[in-house]
């Protein structure tokens, strides 16, 4: 496995020197004071709020937390590109006016399809293939696409800060864990790689699946629709069923997060919650209120009452991407 931040990752296991900085892409402010601060309390053995290592449980939403989101979630940008292909090799399958209009590009007439116009095309590029098929294909687009306004490959549009923060929890004992939105056999395609994270600490939402015997090889095939939808009140379902434990650390970017925060800081002990806000147009995008995508709403508006600390991004953080 590999992250992108080096000078940390390669550190033992909870040998961070006293003067090293585990948080180096950090701006030295009251956000950055705050984690280190709730990571040393619930770290150290004489503090009063020490939780054992069992229960140092951080989960994070991936989309928008952990890499971008912007201008449209990654997944669907893949999305499109196979409907693309699959429309150039069989024109028959595009039977729906959202469908022809992802083929052509018209994004504005893909959006006016809703939920409903999204999941025609998740359908046709996600379903009909084996799981250890769809992975490959994902794997090979994330080896070969770029982003449309960076040209970055995908796996790049990671967050060095947010690298940096996985490698620290773990150093100090915590067990990190996805729980996004995204699909899991997406998700799995890549972020052990990209983030370091084992594909049985993955929370995601997931299609219906069915094993089958194709051409005598057993295989868990794909289908279409949603069987687990893994956002809002999702998540703390998801934690439930795959974790067990409510985490005590946990980070996100949106409303979308906003019960997965919730859950976790309501517990007994102590917890906190953090809300990456997108404020950096320059280095990467500015949105919340009014953002189709990543839309940040209730999360500032009740951040301060909840005790979450907000990561504004433009002031907190020294650089975005990673070298």
């Amino acid at each position: 496995m590999k992250r992108y931040v080096f000078a940390v990752a390669a550190l033992p296991f909870g040998s961070f020197p006293a003067l090293a900085d585990p948080l180096a892409s950090w701006n030295d402010t009251a956000t950055k004071a705050a984690i280190i601060d709730f990571v040393e309390r619930v770290s150290d053995p004489n503090s009063s709020d020490f939780v054992p290592e069992e229960a140092r449980i951080a989960t994070f939403d991936n989309d928008g937390t952990l890499w971008g989101e912007q201008p449209v979630y990654f997944q669907l940008i893949y999305a499109l590109d196979r409907l693309k292909e699959k429309a150039e090799a069989d024109p028959s399958i595009l039977t729906s006016d959202v469908l022809k209009a992802a083929a052509a590009g018209d994004m504005a007439a893909v959006a006016d399809g809703g939920e409903a116009g999204l999941m025609e095309i998740l359908n046709v590029s996600h379903s009909g293939l084996s799981v250890d098929a769809f992975q490959a294909d994902v794997a090979d687009w994330i080896a070969t696409a770029r982003h449309p306004d960076t040209n970055r490959p995908y796996n790049e549009m990671v967050y060095a800060p947010m690298l940096e923060l996985l490698d620290y929890l773990e150093a100090e004992g915590f067990q990190t864990w996805i729980v996004s939105g995204g699909g899991l056999h997406f998700m799995r395609a890549f972020a052990s790689e990209t983030y370091g994270i084992p594909i049985n600490r993955i929370v995601g939402s997931v299609t219906p699946t069915s094993y089958e015997v194709v051409d005598g090889v057993p295989v868990v095939m794909k289908g279409p629709g949603i069987a687990f939808l893994d956002d809002k009140a999702g998540k703390p379902v998801g934690i439930d069923s795959h974790i067990g434990r409510r985490p005590i650390f946990v980070g996100g970017n949106s409303d979308g997060d906003f019960q997965m925060l919730e859950y976790a800081t309501a517990g007994d002990g102590p917890a906190l919650g953090v809300i990456v806000h997108h404020t950096d147009a320059d280095r990467e995008y500015a949105y919340d209120r009014d953002s189709h995508i990543g839309k940040l709403v209730h999360g500032l508006d009740e951040a301060d009452a909840r005790g979450w600390v907000i990561i504004d991004m433009k002031e907190d953080w020294a650089k975005v991407w990673p070298e």
